[in-house]
């Protein structure tokens, strides 16, 4: 079917070809090009023709499909010898630019005879030769065959290499390419890698390129020891070639790479998101590339022992790394042998196997934000945290096993937590049978210890539903065991995590500080009611009583409600000190810590912090160690102490190390030191201890607060400039089977997304972002909730599509940001979209733009006029003040010179003298110096501009303002001269 109505003019077809040429390679586009093709035949006019038959070939060459290119081109070349008047100067270009690409074409099929090949570079040099060209494209191509087939290079590279380049010679970036290419193949690393360097730095670039080089340079750089270096290219190239079916090689390259650094787990999500190539790639050389790069990734993590891990493969159905790898070592053999049959020489099956037997160039390179190991890409398998710490030894004995649980839990000691999932296994098991034994109790008080342990995670998860009924079903079995003190703390629990079910509605603070209120009351009275506590049992209660109010202070923030929570504490640590029990004892410690930090008083907690730290060191438990070293190190960064705070974190992430994995909430840990990376100016180090602590939530189940990590994560990357880094961390969680999935928080993806296109937009990618903004914009247009975010994300968009030179759609965007901005105001963010929308027009389109621009400034007008009288005060420069200049700017382009600088006039005593402010000063600089350029060169007024620069100068200098002042003092040096 046809994807679009069929033209009906030749206006109509050309506008047809030029919005086709906007989609990206691919099917889509080609199958459009293909029916604008049938559309042009029926025009008695040959140039439509012309014209739809060379978008037709550039989608099948840039589509991988190369079969189809010399037959497109066929065409091309018979029209051009039966009319070749219809050819003018650019057509005729263009045909005998695209013989290098039927060269191409035939070289990537292996059913070719190579006499077909020769044949055809005779053709384009008698074709060149007849036309009077210079023949360095051919001696290009001809080198390029020698290459491909393993002849002897050394004469054809010559012939090619030390000839001018012409009109129709390759891009330069895709020579330099070719010529670091040849210097590579002769084992020239450190040649070939000179000859790339301008490619590399990106000083030159194409359709291909640099992408296609940085493929080629990330294994030369290792070796020549640049690892930061290939890095930085791996994350840039493999932007520029992913999912695309023409770019495969590359891809494939990539792949290897990260099988050669200790990547194999980015490897294998690479591999996934370009699990299209498999069936997309028509060009049997790029296939060829493409295979054995995948077979260089699967081998390499086979080898390590993970060949049962799911791999994105062919189509049709699911495959493991094993499997995958002896299927594409099947079809890469064939391809390569199929190539050789062809040219006659080993060369393909040659280099096929000097890839697959490279060794790892390095143990690990740190290629991403994200740093994976296979073990945490494994389905359903959760990998533990690294520990130092050997597993607990848990009893053998089935008795000793049920008192050894007891006794770790009643200590609060971590390794009860193997003894109970030890337990639960047995349980659990069929032919499981209770020891008769008086000492371990009936059946009936293990279930009940089992199903309080099992609350107790729930609550840990923030499942406070689930926790408070476990806990009420385990103090019924508890009674049914004849264990009324178990049974009470069981339900205190049970009070407890009932207490912390998120209140509903209005006022829920106050609702919520009520519950914890009644849950104190009906611990006091549990307490008090049950008879035969131990004192293990008792001390529970008081802590569990203390924590309750704790809790609602923390809620609430009434003063009211310190006294009575110091006064718990007080009867928890009197009781734990009587009757020495260590753990309750540290606890009073530390609740009267955060006591005093809840109240502001941060001294008084660091006192009480430090005696309970003095007190850990010396009788334990010291598994409380990291959390109130974390607690210590949070108090200092509160006391503006950062570095303090660094020293104390750090301590109890490495203590932290020493207990099992949940002990110490180590995710919470790294955040934290991320926060005081941050001040002390550490930023690198900030992002991997918050990538890290996104690493962990995510492996402990808390998703969401994972991305929100991640979030923050991306957006520092892209405020220290790591626009790549950015880019790759995002890709790398946008990813994830569940937010692909629909299933986490729309807002949030979005959110993730928005940083995503913002770097897009910083890494220089406009085609990119602006997609991504449009698709925003139109998703944020349905958040009835949130009209503010919508009106930021629509202006963002009408901005990118102004730099994209599309100011039809950028009004279109704007106009939705203005109606959003009318539900919940964006003064500051809608003014600079306006602003910079006008500046962009008015620039792009001289005379002719100023209605567009004006209109936009208009809108702008009002904006500030509602925000004046808002009392609005913006955050940059004052919106009248920036408008005015604005103004200035935009008639300045548009050539309305006397416009121009009556609106900076304006500007200037809207913004007032300069004062001692840097900023200021350099905003009414700037203002200055376009008000002398406007007078002085344009309306050709130079000794008032003078005037007004050196007043300026003198004034600026005056203030220390010397580097504001330079532009000024240049523009009115070249006034001078030129007057």
């Amino acid at each position: 079917m046809p994807t679009a109505p069929h033209p009906q003019s030749t206006d109509e077809l050309y506008q047809a070809l030029q919005e086709n040429r906007r989609r990206p390679y691919g099917r889509p586009r080609t199958v459009t090009a293909e029916e604008l093709v049938d559309a042009a035949e029926r025009f008695e006019e040959p140039v439509p023709l012309v014209r739809a038959l060379l978008e037709l070939q550039e989608a099948y060459t840039y589509g991988s499909e190369p079969r189809k290119s010399p037959v497109v081109f066929a065409r091309l070349l018979t029209l051009f010898d039966e009319q070749p008047d219809v050819f003018d100067e650019r057509l005729r270009h263009t045909l005998f630019w695209r013989f290098k690409w039927v060269a191409n074409a035939l070289r990537a099929l292996p059913e070719i005879p190579l006499a077909s090949l020769r044949q055809w570079l005779t053709e384009m040099r008698d074709r060149y030769e007849k036309a009077g060209l210079d023949l360095q494209p051919y001696y290009g191509q001809a080198y390029q065959l020698a290459a491909h087939v393993g002849e002897d290079t050394a004469l054809a590279y010559e012939l090619w290499a030390g000839r001018a380049r012409t009109r129709l010679s390759d891009c330069e970036a895709c020579e330099i390419c070719e010529r670091a290419l040849y210097h590579l193949a002769a084992g020239d690393d450190e040649r070939a890698l000179r000859v790339w360097e301008s490619v590399l730095a990106g000083k030159e670039s194409c359709q291909e390129e640099p992408a296609r080089s940085f493929s080629y340079a990330l294994l030369p750089l290792l070796r020549a020891g640049h690892a930061e270096r290939a890095r930085e290219l791996h994350l840039a190239g493999y932007r520029g070639c992913r999912r695309n079916p023409s770019m495969s090689g590359e891809v494939g390259r990539h792949l290897e790479f990260c099988a050669l650094t200790g990547n194999e787990a980015r490897g294998l999500e690479l591999l996934a998101e370009n699990r299209n190539l498999f069936d997309e790639v028509d060009s049997p050389r790029e296939l060829f590339d493409f295979l054995t790069g995948v077979e260089v990734l699967l081998r390499r993590v086979e080898h390590l022992g993970h060949g049962e891990l799911p791999a994105a493969g062919f189509a049709g159905r699911t495959w493991t790394v094993t499997g995958l790898r002896a299927e594409v070592r099947e079809r890469a053999d064939d391809l390569a042998a199929r190539f050789d049959a062809r040219n006659g020489t080993t060369a393909h099956t040659d280099r096929r196997g000097a890839r697959l037997d490279r060794a790892p160039l390095l143990d690990a390179l740190e290629l991403t934000l994200r740093t994976r190991t296979l073990d945490d890409v494994a389905p359903a398998v959760p990998a533990a945290a690294p520990a130092a710490r050997t597993a607990p030894a848990v009893p053998e004995s089935l008795p000793e096993l049920i008192a050894r649980a007891r006794e770790l839990d009643e200590q609060g000691h971590p390794d009860a937590r193997a003894c109970w999932a030890r337990l639960r296994t047995l349980v659990a098991a069929r032919d499981y049978t209770h020891p008769d034994d008086p000492a371990v109790g009936p059946l009936v008080r293990l279930r009940a210890d089992l199903l309080d342990d099992e609350a107790g995670r729930a609550r840990e998860k923030d499942e406070f539903a689930d926790a408070a009924a476990l806990h009420e079903e385990a103090a019924g079995l508890y009674e049914d065991a004849g264990q009324p003190g178990h049974a009470a703390l069981a339900r205190a629990c049970a009070l407890l995590a009932a207490a912390e079910l998120p209140a509903q509605g209005a006022g829920d603070a106050e609702a919520k500080a009520a519950a914890l209120t009644a849950a104190h009351a009906s611990m006091v009275r549990l307490h008090e009611e049950t008879p035969g506590l131990t004192p293990y049992q008792e001390a529970r209660l008081l802590r569990l009583r203390a924590t309750v109010l704790g809790m609602r202070l923390q809620t609430s923030g009434n003063e009211e409600h310190v006294a009575p929570l110091l006064a718990e504490v007080d009867l928890l640590h009197t009781f734990a000190t009587r009757h020495g029990i260590d753990a309750q004892i540290a606890g009073a410690l530390l609740l009267r810590a955060t006591t005093h930090a809840m109240t502001g008083d941060l001294p008084a907690a660091l006192t009480e912090t430090d005696g309970a730290l003095d007190r850990l060191k010396t009788h334990g438990p010291a598994w409380h160690l990291p959390r109130t070293l974390a607690l210590r190190g949070r108090l200092q960064l509160g006391l503006r102490n950062a570095q303090a705070a660094y020293t104390d974190l750090t301590e109890g992430l490495r203590l932290a190390a020493d207990w099992p994995a949940g002990t110490v909430d180590t995710s919470r840990l790294h955040s934290d030191l991320a926060g005081v990376c941050l001040h002390l100016g550490r930023p690198d180090e900030a992002l991997r201890h918050l990538t890290r602590s996104a690493e962990l939530d995510l492996r402990h189940g808390s998703r969401f607060d994972a991305y929100c990590t991640y979030s923050n994560a991306a957006q520092l990357s892209l405020d220290l400039g790591r626009v790549e880094d950015c880019i790759a961390l995002l890709d790398s969680v946008l990813a994830e089977p569940d937010v692909t999935a629909g299933e986490v928080d729309d807002r949030l993806v979005a959110q993730l997304r928005l940083t995503r296109a913002r770097a897009l937009h910083a890494g220089d990618d406009l085609k990119a972002a602006t997609a991504e903004f449009v698709a925003l914009a139109a998703e944020s247009a349905g958040w009835d909730d949130d009209p503010g975010s919508h009106a930021m994300i629509a202006a963002e968009t009408a901005v990118l599509l102004g730099e994209s030179g599309e100011f039809g759609r950028a009004r279109e965007a704007a106009d939705q940001a203005l109606a959003a901005h009318a539900e919940e105001a964006r003064p500051e963010q809608l003014s600079n979209c306006l602003r910079e929308l006008a500046r962009l027009q008015a620039e792009r389109q001289g005379p002719d733009g100023l209605a567009g621009a004006r209109a936009f400034l208009a809108d702008a007008g009002r904006i500030a006029d509602e925000a004046r009288a808002a009392g609005y005060e913006a955050q940059g420069r004052p919106l009248d003040a920036a408008l005015a200049y604005e103004h200035g700017r935009v008639n300045a382009y548009a050539g309305e010179y006397e416009d121009a600088l009556t609106a900076l006039e304006k500007a200037l005593a809207l913004l007032g003298e300069p004062g001692q402010d840097q900023g200021h000063a350099g905003e009414w600089a700037e203002c200055v110096r376009l008000a002398g350029a406007v007078e002085g060169i344009y309306l050709e007024r130079t000794d008032p501009a003078l005037t007004r620069l050196d007043a300026a100068v003198s004034r600026l200098t005056a203030l220390g303002h010397t580097e504001v002042a330079e532009p000024l003092t240049s523009l009115a040096a070249r006034l001078r001269d030129e007057d």
